[in-house]
């Protein structure tokens, strides 16, 4: 039985940064993708019209097209305008809080470049201790996927080991500067995870596997995109949709 749970503490929620005006019409906009209202391969209404309805200017409206086209929302074509590309699913509202859902998406890529860089020292620098760390944080997880729990604490777990392993304390000054982003983010994609069949959480762990396993083997380059690849395809994930 799926056990899913929010680990949004009251702390967490209020630490999240105001919504921006793009941030909204971004948001409103996917709203309109994901009930249908522009189906898949449906053409976006124009920006005066978009502007007007949302109460935007020009300027706002198109800093959320940029995301959501950066995001494989949508798709710009030339002379003719923006067209849905794929339509992510309406569970994606359930689980990420009012607002904050192009702010999650900018947190991954921080989050790939960030923990990037502490894959590629962590795999030079790693100690027996640190290896230790993670593979117990593995087993934890592969317990909780066992069980069909959510694991969002046993996640942040071994992304914080790896910042740690690399011996620099200003990567885990930068990401826990960010935690209650990160902790969203983790929130949302597990539970998506979640309402999938169990292989989508376990090609999650693969790829913390492949992680840990460069860094096991001291190769940095391989840490480095391992952690990337796994960063930005939990981005895509969020908008692994329908269509």
């Amino acid at each position: 039985m799926v056990n899913r749970q929010n680990t949004m503490g009251g702390r967490a929620a209020e630490a999240l940064k105001e919504p921006t005006l793009s941030d909204r019409a971004y948001e409103a906009i996917l709203g309109m993708i994901m009930e249908g209202e522009i189906p898949v391969g449906g053409k976006l209404p124009t920006e005066h019209k978009l502007c007007e309805r949302l109460k935007l200017s020009r300027p706002v409206l198109r800093q959320a097209l940029k995301q959501l086209r950066e995001d494989d929302v949508i798709v710009s074509r030339q002379g003719s305008g923006s067209y849905v590309r794929r339509r992510p699913e309406m569970a994606v509202l359930d689980f990420a809080p009012v607002g904050s859902i192009a702010d999650i998406q900018r947190t991954f890529e921080f989050r790939s470049a960030v923990e990037g860089e502490a894959a590629f020292l962590a795999a030079t620098r790693r100690s027996e201790s640190d290896l230790n760390k993670m593979k117990s944080i593995l087993d934890e997880l592969d317990r909780v996927i066992a069980a069909g729990d959510l694991g969002v604490d046993a996640d942040e777990d071994f992304h914080a080991a790896i910042c740690m392993a690399s011996d620099n304390q200003y990567f885990s000054a930068a990401r826990a500067s960010m935690k209650a982003n990160i902790i969203t983010g983790l929130n949302l994609t597990r539970n998506l995870s979640l309402t999938k069949p169990q292989e989508r959480m376990q090609l999650v762990q693969a790829e913390h596997y492949e992680i840990y396993n460069a860094i096991k083997l001291q190769e940095p380059d391989a840490a480095r995109l391992a952690m990337r690849t796994h960063i930005d395809n939990a981005r895509k994930r969020v908008f692994d949709g329908t269509s």
